[in-house]
């Protein structure tokens, strides 16, 4: 059992678009407090053994320079990893999906011996980026799954209470309990994106089709 309304209240969402490295980008930060020490939470991002029970398996050298795979996902290159030292973390790396490559960040911060923010924050170049896709999704597309990994590190954690193993995460995202929590999380990435400079109609609309696609329906034509 999952408390969606404490878990989405949880967690803070942003959107903006910059220019980064001579391309304009649009960045999606997703952030999440846990009741864990920043040495157990670095070991949770980046362990493979841990990855698996709240995310996804993972393969492949889990260096810098080297290449990770998830199972069915996405792959790409670790390209910097700095552990714990004076209360932050870090690692960076390419998200290599479908034919495009994006970027993520992980950012750890100790808020006290028991406490860490985590905060990750997904990259992509506006031109590689489908207009259709994001015309009709807007950043729930990518958001909610961010959401959902989130979750099942909060699980992992101790931030919530319950078990979802990453094999039946696709079972209760189609669940009455699973269902709620991509409603609200399409709705907090609609503000996120509001709060960027959409309208609100638009943002609305989007929201709507990436709930639909996460729930297994298509969106209207």
């Amino acid at each position: 059992m999952v408390d969606v309304n404490e878990q989405i209240d949880a967690v803070n969402r942003a959107l903006r678009t910059d220019e980064v490295d001579g391309a304009l980008s649009r960045i999606q930060t997703i952030a999440q407090d846990y009741p864990a020490g920043i040495d157990d939470v670095w070991d949770a991002a980046t362990n493979a053994e841990r990855i698996a029970r709240w995310f996804m398996p993972v393969s492949g050298a889990l260096r810098v320079g080297g290449r990770y795979q998830l199972t069915g996902n996405a792959s790409g290159e670790i390209l910097s990893c700095t552990p714990p030292a004076d209360g932050g973390a870090e690692h960076r790396a390419t998200w290599e999906f479908a034919g495009g490559v994006s970027w993520i960040r992980v950012r750890l911060t100790a808020l006290g011996s028991e406490q860490t923010r985590f905060e990750l924050e997904h990259t992509a170049r506006v031109a590689d980026v489908p207009a259709e896709m994001w015309d009709t999704f807007g950043p729930g597309a990518t958001g909610v799954g961010w959401d959902q990994s989130l979750l099942g590190l909060a699980l992992h954690l101790g931030a919530q209470d319950g078990r979802i193993s990453p094999e039946e995460a696709e079972q209760w995202a189609l669940s009455n309990e699973g269902k709620a929590f991509s409603r609200a999380a399409s709705d907090r990435w609609a503000d996120a994106n509001v709060a960027a400079g959409a309208d609100r109609e638009t943002a609305i609309r989007m929201a709507d089709a990436t709930y639909g696609f996460y729930t297994g329906q298509m969106p209207d034509q």
